[in-house]
């Protein structure tokens, strides 16, 4: 039983971030071939909600 758990979040710890990467990709080449459009954009909002690209800094001072 544990083993499967380990197992789903291991997958779950890769599959993410590469679907993010390939939706991030498939939108910059789309761009690039035929110019901005809905596709491309919802594309990019995709991957930056499953993983946002700027990383919010935190400041002390």
């Amino acid at each position: 039983m544990i083993q499967k758990r380990i197992a789903q979040w291991a997958f779950m710890a890769l599959a993410v971030p590469v679907a993010a990467a390939g939706a991030r990709k498939l939108s910059n080449t789309i761009e690039a071939r035929r110019g901005p459009s809905g596709v491309s954009r919802l594309l990019t909002k995709g991957a930056d909600l499953i993983r946002p690209q700027k990383a919010k800094r935190r400041r002390f001072f």
